[in-house]
């Protein structure tokens, strides 16, 4: 390149005679000509360089990572014994990789494929927060709305206490109530009624936004606030706002759905160990894992915005793709930003296994966390419920995005999730450098 913007400035370019100190108007119009070719130039380069070069350059990595990620994630799963899971990788508005490993139950019935759907458990969260904020900014409903204007018998302990948790608190785990606060009652035959009738047993433990704690219950007392500020509740809501624009196909709400569906992954809990007296090439003792088939519980259903969807790693790669920023007549710019802002430091996911080493900075948004990972922000949700792991995350930097799937309750989900993202940082961080500079010299 150097040669070139040379050679663009230098022909037919006369610099004066020696000893001549007058510069010429024809000099001075010659130089000023010739500086600005060099400009063009260098703009048409960048732009070159920003439309081909670098594109193709995050494609081929990707698939060169995937390579060598794929290989890792077998490795990962066999060890734990796991019986299936997905993986799915995307960039811009491409699926770049799409794994699937193992089968739908223990007995190898059937396949997991792209289109097997798994429960997300938590990772649920993100489309109750996605679909409330959507609300607000229509003026449907204001974050600033206590919850006792949509849940009048939720009454805490103190006087006056529950009328200070606005939606936004539930948005952000910021509520001021212990942490998963009657989630064991979920397990009983109670009503949803019934449980938050007991909720005027606890007095907060901080007032609301002083501190963190995370909720599933009082997360689902989002849905009589999106159901109150329209005609329709929420599962029609979220198919016609979310999964039906963003061609969600095996996306849904509820366990009626998931039981009648005909591609399901069956959940799987972990009975033993057993210890196989061989050791692998670090020394460690080689563990085999027996996992068994349970049946699909309605316990965290009760909560659907906390915990009620269910997808496959089809569905999730497409909502992926629009929480990146690629479909904003579903998700616009302005959504995203509010829904990714900081809103709550949770210093305890600095210690998490395998993402600890990683991580510099930790909070939670609407419905999404966010880590510093390595310098760079990750939004990210994981989800678990009884034979269920899910995790998914983006990269707005890098414009990649990540989710996988498992139907067995293992923490490996946290070493593939974070090896992965580990992965890809080592990769194409230069090349993110590449990109601004680029930008900002046009």
């Amino acid at each position: 390149m150097v040669y070139l913007v040379w050679g663009l400035f230098y022909q037919d370019f006369k610099l004066p005679q020696k000893n001549t100190f007058y510069l010429s108007n024809e000099w001075l119009e010659s130089l000023a000509f010739h500086f600005e070719s060099v400009v063009m130039f260098s703009r048409f380069f960048s732009l070159f360089l920003l439309l081909f070069v670098l594109p193709y350059s995050y494609g081929n990595n990707l698939i060169a990572l995937n390579e060598k990620f794929s290989a890792n994630v077998v490795l990962e799963l066999n060890k734990y014994s796991i019986p299936g899971g997905a993986y799915v990788i995307v960039k811009n508005t491409d699926i770049v990789a799409l794994e699937t490993f193992g089968h739908i139950d223990k007995a190898k019935s059937q396949k997991v494929n792209n289109s097997t759907v798994f429960r997300l458990a938590s990772v649920s969260k993100p489309f109750a927060a996605t679909i409330t904020t959507m609300l607000a900014q229509e003026k449907r409903l204001s974050l600033s709305d206590p919850i006792t204007k949509y849940v009048p018998n939720f009454t805490l302990a103190k006087d006056g206490a529950a009328d200070k948790i606005q939606l936004k608190h539930l948005l952000s785990h910021s509520s001021g109530l212990m942490p998963n606060a009657y989630d064991n009652l979920l397990h009983e035959n109670w009503t949803m009624d019934k449980i938050i009738s007991r909720f005027d047993r606890i007095n907060p433990i901080c007032k609301p936004a002083q501190c963190y704690g995370y909720q599933n219950i009082a997360y689902g007392l989002l849905q009589p606030a999106i159901e109150a500020s329209q005609s329709k509740d929420y599962p029609t809501l979220l198919q016609e706002r979310v999964f039906s624009p963003l061609d969600m196909t095996n996306a849904s709400v509820g366990i009626d759905v998931f039981l009648t569906h005909a591609n399901t992954a069956k959940p799987h809990v972990l009975r033993k160990r057993i210890n196989t007296q061989h050791k692998d090439d670090k020394g460690h003792n080689i563990k085999q894992y027996v996992w068994s088939t349970v049946k699909v519980e309605p316990d965290f259903y009760k909560v659907a915005p906390a915990a009620g969807i269910n997808a496959s790693i089809t569905d999730l790669a497409k909502w992926l793709i629009a929480n990146l920023g690629h479909n904003p007549e579903v998700l616009s710019a302005g959504l995203l930003d509010e829904l990714t802002t900081p809103r709550i430091k949770t210093k305890k996911d600095l210690r998490r296994r395998f993402w600890k080493e990683y991580l510099t900075d930790a909070h939670y948004g609407y419905g999404w966390r966010i880590y510093q990972f390595e310098g760079y922000p990750i939004i990210y949700h994981s989800g678990w419920v009884s034979g269920f792991r899910a995790d998914i995350g983006y990269s707005p930097d890098l414009d990649i995005g990540f989710a996988v799937l498992i139907n067995a309750e293992s923490n490996v989900i946290n070493k593939i999730s974070s090896q992965f993202w580990a992965l890809a940082h080592q990769q194409f961080s230069s090349l993110s450098a590449q990109k601004n500079q680029f930008k900002l010299s046009d």
